[in-house]
Order: C-alpha cells, then sequence, then structure tokens
C-alpha cells in the first residue's frame, strides 16, 4: 500500500499490543522441555476483557518514538466471555490467510485483480470481532496493534494499521462515498495545506498494480483476497510521526472503502514492495516486537537500526512474483530436541512463485502445509501423552485440559535455519488458552496452500528485525 516518501533514520514507533512474543536462542543444542505457565495464562484471559479504553497523548521524544495501541485498548469489546474472543480472531485470522494466498495465486497465475468483486455487506464481520491477534484491520490484517500518526497539515490524528502483508497505505477520506465506522474523524483533505493529487505519468501511479486516470488524476484500488476494497485518489500527504514529519508519502485517499477494516483510519503498508513505507523512507533495515496479545503494554517498532549482535539470523528470500511478502531460509522443525524428518524443499520457493514460507506480522496462528504440519502435530503429541485431552477448537485439533495444572513441562518447539542456527520457543507461543476454564490449543494449524506463513503468536516476545540491505531477517529474544 501507499508509503511514506523520504529518509527516516532510526525511527522507533511504540506499539501497545496484545500478543505473547516469542523468545529466541542461537545454542544448537538447547533444552529438550520448557514449562508453560497455566495459571499466568488464565489470568490474563481474565484481564483482556476489563482493559480500559482510552486515547493516550502522544508523549514527546527525541528520537522520533510513536505508541502503538491494541485494538481493546481503543475499541470497546463486545465479547463476555474469553472463547467467544478467540473464536472471532481465529475467524478473522482465517480471512487473512485466505487473503494472503489468493494474492500469490494473483500473482502466480496471473490472474487480473479486476476479477475480484466487493463481499456482499452480510459477509463482513462486525465491528466488535475486529478484535483479532495482531492482524491489520482488514482481511489483510486483523488490525491488532495501530499506530497514532498525524495526517496533511496541520496533521490531523488518527489510528492505522501496521501491516507487512501490505504495500500500499491508505486512509479513509472526505467526502465519503462508502466508508466504515473508525475511531477518529474522517480525514478531510480539505482542510489540509500538504495535500497534493499524484499525476497518472508519475512513477507513484505507474507502481499501482490497478489504477486509472481520471482528469490527469491518478486513481488508485486495492483489493483484498475475501472481496474487502478500497478506492480513491493517489496522492502525497505530509505525515507526522512522533514530533517529526514527512513531507511527499505518497498514500491512498479511500472515498469507497469496504470489508474488514473497521476501527482503524486505514493502513500502513510495511511489506517489501516499492510503495511500502519502509521502501518510502529509503529504509535499510526495520523491526518491530509484538507484546502479549492480551496485553496493554506497548512495544517498538524502528528503523535503520543494526540487527542485535545476539540475534538468531536466517537469509531473507525474494519471489519474483510477489515482492510485498517476506521470505525467509526454513531447514527444518524439531520438537523436543528431535529434528522432524520433513525435507527442505517443503519450506522452498519453487520456479513458479509458489511454495516458501513468509514471517508476517497480520497472521496470528502459524500456518503449514498439511503433510509438514501433521509431522509436527503427531511429534508433539507424543511428547504429551501424559496430558489430559479436550476437544478441537476451531481450527485448533490439538487441544488440552489444563483447569487442574498450575503449570505444565512441554516438548520445545523449535525452527531450524541454515547454518545450524535455532529458535526455540517459549511454551507460550504454541500451547495457548482458548478459554478461561483451562483449556489450551497447540496454535499451530495446517494448510492446502503452497505457502507456509509464520504467524505472531510464535512471533511474539522476540523482536523481529528485516535487514532489507543484507537480506536477512533476524530475531532476537526478550528485546522488546
Amino acid at each position: 500500500m501507499p508509503k511514506p516518501m523520504g529518509t527516516l533514520a532510526s525511527l522507533v514507533i511504540l506499539l501497545f499490543c496484545s500478543f505473547p512474543l516469542t523468545h529466541t536462542r542461537t545454542t544448537p543444542h538447547g533444552p529438550k522441555t520448557t514449562v508453560l505457565d497455566v495459571a499466568s495464562s488464565i489470568q490474563k484471559t481474565h484481564k483482556v476483557l476489563a482493559i480500559n479504553h482510552y486515547h493516550q497523548q502522544q508523549p514527546s521524544s527525541p528520537s522520533l518514538s510513536l505508541e502503538l495501541h491494541s485494538r481493546a485498548s481503543i475499541q470497546n469489546v463486545a465479547h463476555t466471555d474469553y472463547k467467544s474472543l478467540t473464536l472471532s480472531r481465529l475467524e478473522r485470522d482465517s480471512a487473512r490467510v485466505r487473503a494472503l494466498q489468493t494474492r500469490l495465486d494473483l500473482a502466480t497465475k496471473r490472474i487480473s485483480q479486476s476479477d475480484l468483486h466487493p463481499a456482499n455487506s452480510e459477509n463482513e464481520l462486525e465491528s466488535e470481532k475486529l478484535q483479532a491477534p495482531l492482524v491489520s484491520g482488514t482481511s489483510q490484517g486483523s488490525g491488532e496493534y495501530f499506530l497514532r500518526v498525524g495526517i496533511g497539515k496541520p496533521p490531523s490524528q488518527a489510528y492505522v494499521v501496521v501491516d507487512t502483508g501490505s504495500d500500499v497505505s491508505w486512509i479513509q477520506c472526505a467526502p465519503c462515498s462508502e466508508c466504515y465506522q473508525q475511531s477518529d474523524p474522517i480525514f478531510d483533505p480539505v482542510l489540509s495545506g500538504s495535500y497534493a493529487p499524484i499525476h497518472c505519468e508519475a512513477p507513484q501511479c505507474k507502481s499501482l498494480d490497478l489504477s486509472e486516470c481520471r482528469n490527469g488524476t491518478c486513481l488508485y484500488e486495492v483489493s483484498y483476497g475475501d472481496g474487502s476494497y478500497t478506492v480513491g485518489e493517489f496522492v502525497t500527504e505530509t505525515v507526522t510521526l512522533g514530533s517529526a514529519s514527512v513531507d511527499g508519502v505518497a498514500i491512498g485517499c479511500g472515498h469507497n472503502n469496504e470489508g474488514l477494516f473497521v476501527g482503524a483510519s486505514g493502513l500502513l503498508g510495511l511489506g517489501g514492495g516499492s510503495l511500502s513505507f519502509p521502501a518510502q523512507l529509503n529504509a535499510t533495515s526495520f523491526s518491530y516486537c509484538l507484546v502479549d496479545r492480551d496485553s496493554d503494554s506497548a512495544s517498538t517498532l524502528e528503523f535503520d537500526l543494526p540487527l542485535p549482535r545476539n540475534a538468531v539470523t536466517a537469509p531473507l528470500r525474494r519471489n519474483p512474483q510477489m515482492d510485498t511478502f517476506y521470505y525467509l531460509a526454513l531447514t527444518g522443525l524439531s520438537v523436543g530436541g528431535e529434528l522432524l524428518p520433513i525435507p527442505e524443499t517443503s519450506f522452498e520457493l519453487d520456479a513458479s512463485g509458489g511454495g516458501g514460507i513468509i514471517v508476517d506480522s497480520g497472521t496470528a496462528v502459524t500456518r503449514l502445509r498439511s503433510e509438514v504440519y501433521d509431522e509436527l502435530r503427531d511429534a508433539f503429541v507424543r511428547g504429551t501423552r501424559g496430558l489430559p485431552a479436550a476437544n478441537g477448537v476451531s481450527l485448533f485439533d490439538t487441544c488440552y485440559d489444563l483447569s487442574s495444572r498450575s503449570s505444565v513441562e512441554v516438548p520445545m518447539v523449535s525452527f531450524h535455519f541454515p547454518d545450524g542456527k535455532e529458535l526455540p520457543l517459549p511454551a507460550k507461543n504454541y500451547l495457548i488458552p482458548v478459554d478461561s476454564v483451562g483449556t489450551f490449543c497447540f496454535a499451530f494449524a495446517p494448510t492446502t496452500s503452497s505457502l507456509s506463513i509464520i504467524g505472531n503468536v510464535q512471533q511474539q516476545g522476540t523482536r523481529v528485525g528485516f535487514d532489507i540491505a543484507n537480506s536477512l531477517v533476524g530475531f532476537t529474544a526478550n528485546s522488546c
């Protein structure tokens, strides 16, 4: 989606989030088991429904810091119990994944985006259901992490969702042909002295996947895999980040917007394409750290800072057919210290642009190809024979009744990267509560698509860095 242009050094953005983060390690022979604090996890399920909703004043900061808020902290939640909240999160997460897979299909199968049509209004998820785990407020992301920015001169304050699965950034604009509910007043470009339409021959317009020319002005359309969309003028505006302003940022000014966007004023695209926010900043790197999904505390989004020395790194791969997504080189998975018999080709891009595995801030639950997931799940089940089983919940087929336990020891699950590097996950990042009475589920899911996704449940607690200049992805434990 459209992104701000200019160069920003060491841009730090504080995020208020609601998703647990991952711990990482570089030791080649880590422990075989880890402990899940059951009591603490259950306690958080009660607290999340009682988070106070407020609009916090942005504190001044010499390092250009912005607060990112969880959806729960800025929008009232209609859920009265944690299980209904979980089910709505998973429903939206499934829509997110379908959208990403559809976009990849469009790219690899040369399907025109004009073949996509808006979804019927009755198919929209209700506003209060947009409570998903760190997705981007649309089917493109479930809007768990919001960034407070200023748009225009003088700046109008707005919450936007951050999303590594999107390039074009956009906000809702007056006058509205069709706009969804958002927390702030709709942005009115008439009141901004820095609003400037982009001409049809401009490189930003030519970089759009879908555009039209009307009276010499560039019009954009972004359609998502579930039929959600945003349509309007493609313009440049001033974007204010904390105490710093960036002029000439290419963004969409959407007058016709529909779908799963409810709550945020728009979206900030952090993808790998030429229109993304990092690309417009000429950033050489960026990183984020996402706190517990059921927390109202803050974490940060940072630009142009090097990966920490203790980061576990993996090569960053690019897909010629889809430059938005951040692919990485994954060589295998292990459970309880035992590497699973999964061929590396299960995680590799193929010649047509299919396959591979991406790191995505907006997808909640990690998706693995069905045969890979089966190996992982079966190994985990073998290592948890002593735990009482429970019925599956939504897309989770492996669940446990831990209501009588305060803590449990479970097999360690790790990602493996080239050169023998290993990222062990904390138990809370793959055995998560789905209600407040002690039902916990194994937080991975199978997909029939060739595309695999590392979701934010598995990323929580870990700083995830994208070193664009050196083509590396880095994971740093306890760095929020």
